[in-house]
């Protein structure tokens, strides 16, 4: 069993608490369910929100989803100029069985843009 990364981005159409919360509950089990993982796999996760999104912590949805005994942490993306925004990107760790070429990423959204090579399928969500 090795550790692997899985990485996944959705935009937002706005930043309100309930929508940002949808949102990545909808990502982050998208991207468990895609690559065959459950909650006891993860080893950490990464969430980073655009400065843009102020209305809630991204790792406030893992929480809600009974993530409890798995290390979360937030941090505000780059606010680089012309990037993508309202967006939230999540990089979990896991233990799984996959290969690296086997694990799938997921962007949704205005997110798939953003990484059209490693999204399945390349298409928004």
């Amino acid at each position: 069993m090795s550790v692997r990364a899985l990485r996944g981005a959705i935009q937002l159409e706005v930043d309100e608490r309930v929508h940002l919360l949808d949102g990545v509950r909808t990502l982050f089990q998208e991207m468990l369910a895609v690559n065959g993982l459950d909650q006891d796999d993860l080893v950490s996760v990464l969430f980073t929100a655009t400065p843009d999104l102020v209305s809630e912590f991204p790792a406030v949805a893992a929480r809600e989803l009974g993530v409890t005994d798995v290390p979360l942490m937030c941090a505000q993306e780059l606010d680089i100029a012309g990037s993508l925004p309202r967006v939230v990107r999540i990089l979990a760790y896991a233990e799984t069985e996959l290969s690296k070429p086997e694990v799938k990423h997921i962007y949704l959204g205005g997110a798939a843009a953003l990484r059209r090579d490693l999204s399945v399928a390349g298409e928004s969500r």
